[in-house]
């Protein structure tokens, strides 16, 4: 679609648009009624336009913007992510009846062991005054018979350059049940032939949901680190819509003591 902008003659055209304009209104208290009965009709269907152009704009310019990489991060961040997810627009917006170890973007997996699958996930757009994100995540769950439901995201490599027992690993999310469940997470870190695992349950009656990972309390090898992903994974999801509206992550050094 051709590009409009506002050129030379776009802007003299919106001046003398605008001066006959106010001109009309100046002269509307002494105007003959024939000529003030055209000027109202005329000015009605301008306004109607215009506040048609104005709404569209204000819905468009509250979203947040595509692509967005904004959220707070940690005093001392010296690595942040926002998966694609829920940065960017998919080239496949939904997928029904998902199959176990379905790719949804470049990044997440989603796994499960059903026999029947009943599951169903779709990319929305954000619109709330508090999203960051611009996108979001829902996935609807209807007769569930298996016995575990996990999305796997891969974290980058660059998450793991540099990576010390000293940092933490930070997941902060937005979430919304449609009915309560449990849900963890349990950060995987590869190094070498060995795999370090931290879980933590989200503490979905917070308002603030996040979660830390701290790499003090794990055996591992600094030298060797190669991969790293979370698994989200939910229990008892059966006849429930989880909707995760945005998930960062972000890497800092833990504070001296």
């Amino acid at each position: 679609m051709k590009r409009r902008g506002f050129g030379l003659w776009d802007a003299l055209s919106y001046r003398f648009a605008l001066r006959r304009w106010k001109k009309a209104r100046s002269s509307a208290r002494f105007d003959e009624l024939d000529l003030l009965r055209k000027n109202r009709f005329r000015a009605r269907q301008l306004r109607d336009e215009l506040d048609q152009l104005v709404e569209i704009a204000d819905n468009r310019l509250a979203l947040p913007r595509i692509g967005s990489n904004t959220f707070t991060r940690p005093k001392g961040t010296d690595w942040s992510w926002r998966p694609q997810i829920w940065r960017g627009s998919l080239r496949q917006r939904g997928v029904v009846s998902i199959q176990s170890k379905t790719m949804i973007g470049d990044e997440v997996t989603l796994f499960h062991d059903c026999r029947i699958s009943e599951l169903n996930l779709r990319q929305l757009r954000n619109q709330r005054e508090q999203d960051l994100a611009p996108f979001g995540l829902s996935m609807d769950v209807f007769r569930f018979d298996g016995s575990f439901l996990s999305l796997a995201v891969d974290i980058p490599d660059d998450a793991c350059a540099g990576l010390k027992k000293r940092h933490l690993i930070r997941l902060d999310t937005i979430i919304e049940l449609e009915k309560p469940l449990e849900i963890f997470a349990r950060l995987n870190i590869r190094h070498g032939p060995n795999t370090e695992q931290i879980v933590r349950e989200l503490p979905l009656h917070q308002d603030d949901l996040a979660v830390e990972f701290d790499l003090a309390y794990t055996k591992l090898n600094e030298k060797r680190v190669e991969r790293m992903w979370l698994d989200l994974i939910f229990e008892g999801p059966e006849m429930n819509q989880v909707t995760i509206r945005d998930m960062t992550f972000s890497r800092f050094p833990r504070a001296d003591l």
